[in-house]
C-alpha cells in the first residue's frame, strides 16, 4: 500500500509498468519529461545517474527500467520531492533510486564534482517577469520559471555535476535552443544530438531533446524529427510506443 495525501492519485506509467503519485494542485509530468527520458542514452549495467529538477520523479522511474545504474533525483519543492520518495517505495526502487530534496546549484558540493555518468535535465522553461506569474499557483510557477534556477544554472550544474566523457540531456523550447548551445559549449558540453519535436506534421516545433558530451569534440548530429500527433489527433506510432509500449 501507499499513502495518498489529499488530492493525490496513483497514475500508471504504462510502458514501464510502474506507478507514479500525482496530483492536481501541483505540477504534474507532461510528455516533455517522457520524451527525455526516452532520449538520453544510458549506461546498461553500472555507473550513476542523476536527474536535476525532478519534480514528482517521473524521470528516475521511468529510466530504471533501461538501466542497472544508480539513479539520483533532485527536486527543490519538498511535497513534490516527498510524492517522488513514496512513489520510488511503492514501485520497490529504493536500491536503485535516491531522491533529494534540495537546491540544484547546491549539489557538486555536496555529491561530488565530475561524479557522474549522465545528467537529465527537464528545467522551467520561462525566464521570471511579474505579467507572466499572475494568477500562477506557487507550485507550478516554481515548476514552469526560473524562480529558483536558470537555465545557465542548470547547464553550469550538469557540467560541474557530470565526469570528462560522461552524458548530458536538456528538453526545452526551440526559442532559447541559440542559448542552450552557447551555455553547454561555455561550459565545456560539446552538443552531440539534437531532435525537434513537433505537435503535427506541418507545424513549427514547440519541444527540443538535446544531449552532449563533457569536453567532447564538436560533431552536432541532427536527428529525424519527432511528430507527436496524427492528423486524426491520435499519438504517431513512436510516440505510442514511447507512453505505451510495444504492442
Amino acid at each position: 500500500m501507499v499513502q495518498l495525501v489529499g488530492d493525490e492519485r496513483l497514475d500508471y506509467l504504462l510502458a514501464e509498468n510502474l506507478r507514479i503519485i500525482q496530483s492536481p494542485s501541483v505540477f504534474s509530468f507532461s510528455l516533455d519529461a517522457v520524451l527525455l527520458a526516452r532520449f538520453v542514452y544510458l549506461p546498461i549495467q553500472k555507473g550513476k545517474i542523476i536527474d536535476l529538477c525532478s519534480g514528482n520523479g517521473v524521470i528516475p522511474l521511468l529510466l530504471s527500467p533501461r538501466t542497472k545504474a544508480k539513479i539520483t533525483g533532485v527536486e527543490i519543492q519538498e511535497r513534490l520531492c516527498n510524492m517522488a520518495k513514496r512513489s520510488v517505495t511503492y514501485n520497490k526502487l529504493e536500491d536503485q533510486i535516491n531522491m533529494i530534496h534540495g537546491d540544484l546549484k547546491e549539489m557538486p558540493k555536496k555529491l561530488g564534482f565530475n561524479t557522474f555518468d549522465v545528467v537529465t535535465c527537464n528545467p522551467p522553461y520561462f525566464p521570471v517577469s511579474e505579467k507572466n506569474l499572475i494568477n500562477e499557483r506557487e507550485h507550478f510557477a516554481i515548476a514552469r520559471h526560473e524562480i529558483y534556477c536558470t537555465l545557465e544554472d542548470c547547464v553550469r550544474v550538469s557540467s560541474q555535476l557530470v565526469r570528462p566523457g560522461g552524458k548530458v540531456a536538456f528538453v526545452h523550447r526551440p526559442g532559447r535552443l541559440l542559448e542552450m548551445l552557447e551555455l553547454m559549449r561555455h561550459y565545456r558540453v560539446e552538443p552531440k544530438r539534437l531532435r525537434f519535436v513537433y505537435p503535427k506534421l506541418g507545424k513549427e516545433a514547440n519541444t527540443i531533446l538535446i544531449e552532449g558530451i563533457k569536453d567532447g569534440k564538436p560533431d552536432l548530429k541532427i536527428l529525424p524529427p519527432l511528430i507527436v500527433y496524427k492528423e486524426d489527433g491520435n499519438y504517431t506510432e513512436e510516440v505510442n510506443e514511447i507512453l505505451y509500449g510495444k504492442e
